[in-house]
């Protein structure tokens, strides 16, 4: 394996880590968007629920009124019944079950009232919350669409990384490629490892014999690390430092300086 290929794994490794790095930010979204959502999921689960138990007690409350007009009509009837009785035992039997329709009607109707006011409480609690939802949406859409603005540009961000990775794989050789990426896998662990100043893994630190480490440094074979696996390269050379402008040079520029200085001080003079 060339210097060149073993740079241009590296730089592989670095693009992936970046697409790794990437995807994770788009996944840290959800959670972002249930946090800025939650007040009004809050709000809108109890509505659902107070609204389900509205429509039930209304349900309720039409039971009612229809088992109280069945009642009202049956005791009209037996009163009508009563007043043409014709015998003492007719009359009991018709007195007992006019006060029992009587005892029914009364207890429908007061669960009725009490019904009736737990429907208008129920419905003025569900204006509450209705205003208060449509404030607190209004307060979190803003913050919704940033997030979703925010999400979208990630996104394009990985695609434009994935298509510089797709170009960039195109002139690695299929068999070092394969081996890259079986080696760095789904999880995204580390395929390149360059080597330590003192001949090590840079991934296990595991010591690597000299024979090996000249072959990775000057060979052209792709060699991977016998404890871990990685494959191996040279570390990427130091940048030669350039003097800053305006330094003075050391050395022979340096004594010029100074031998000049004695003779600026007799013209002084």
């Amino acid at each position: 394996m060339t210097e060149q290929q073993r740079t241009a794994l590296k730089e592989l490794q670095r693009l992936d880590t970046r697409i790794l790095e990437t995807r994770e930010q788009i996944q840290s979204f959800d959670p972002r968007f249930e946090e800025v959502e939650e007040p009004v999921l809050v709000l809108e689960s109890e509505l659902g629920t107070l609204r389900k138990r509205a429509q039930e007690m209304k349900l309720e409350e039409r039971r009612l009124e229809l088992s109280i007009d069945e009642k009202r009509d049956r005791l009209k009837k037996l009163e009508e019944r009563l007043g043409n009785v014709r015998n003492l035992r007719e009359e009991a039997a018709v007195s007992a079950e006019l006060e029992m329709i009587k005892r029914a009607l009364q207890n429908d109707e007061q669960e009725a009232y009490t019904l009736l006011d737990q429907i208008r409480k129920s419905d003025e609690r569900i204006e509450e919350l209705e205003s208060a939802f449509q404030e607190a949406q209004d307060l979190v859409e803003p913050k919704k669409e940033a997030l979703l603005a925010e999400r979208a540009a990630v996104k394009g961000e990985l695609e434009s990384l994935q298509e510089k990775r797709e170009q960039f794989t195109s002139d690695i050789a299929d068999d070092e490629l394969r081996t890259y990426d079986a080696i760095r896998g789904r999880t995204g662990r580390t395929a390149v490892a360059e080597l330590t100043e003192d001949g090590a893994c840079g991934n296990c630190f595991g010591m690597v014999p000299l024979q090996v480490q000249n072959e990775i440094r000057h060979g052209g074979t792709l060699i991977r690390c016998e404890a871990c696996g990685v494959i191996l390269a040279a570390p990427d050379p130091e940048p030669e430092e350039t003097p800053a402008d305006g330094e003075v040079e050391t050395g022979a520029g340096a004594s010029d300086v100074s031998a000049d200085t004695p003779d600026e001080a007799l013209v002084e003079e």
